[in-house]
């Protein structure tokens, strides 16, 4: 059993938080399990990260064979409070590459951006009251996309020195980032 967690960032109503992401790994057929109150576009997010994880098994060194043998549970916790949107796909995919690879990831980063089948991390929406929320949770690095970088001006100078801002094209440089190495055995 492997179990991993990333932190995503969430726009609310009430401005930003932090969402916790976790991943399972366990002796099964290779099925995938979603839990936690997640919308259809979460649930996409979801099947995307994980689709990307399985294209991408000799560049992160996992033996393909794992997803036909082990069921793989994503769990966001607070059951009661429904989660949708595109922006955890970065998150979730760094969660399910922790759980294969055995990679630990970093505590203090929290991230955002949607995620393609190919690897690239989309812009998303509302940056301003995520970064703030990373921030307000004492986190120390904040990944978001890129194309993103102009959000970072409605975040006041002096809340972004703070917080160490990673602006990102690809899932890669998230791993990079999020990632530490795999324990030694």
């Amino acid at each position: 059993m492997c179990i991993r967690d990333s932190t995503g960032a969430a726009w609310t109503a009430a401005g930003g938080e932090l969402m916790i992401i976790e991943v399972n790994l366990m002796p099964g057929k290779g099925t995938l399990i979603l839990t936690g109150q997640l919308g259809d576009v979460m649930r996409e997010s979801a099947q995307a990260a994980l689709t990307y994880t399985r294209s991408q098994t000799t560049v992160l060194g996992i033996d393909p064979d794992r997803f036909e043998k082990q069921d793989i549970h994503i769990h966001l916790p607070e059951g009661a409070v429904p989660k949708d949107g595109p922006s955890a796909g970065a998150a979730l995919a760094t969660a399910l590459i922790s759980a294969f690879t055995g990679r630990p990831i970093r505590r203090d980063v929290s991230m955002t951006g949607e995620i393609t089948l190919r690897g690239r991390v989309l812009p998303v929406g509302g940056v301003r009251e995520k970064a703030l929320a990373a921030r307000r949770a004492g986190v120390g690095t904040f990944i978001l996309p890129r194309k993103n970088e102009r959000d970072l001006l409605d975040i006041p100078e002096h809340l972004r020195r703070d917080v160490q801002f990673v602006l990102v094209d690809r899932i890669e440089q998230v791993i990079e980032t999020a990632l530490l190495p795999a324990p030694v055995t």
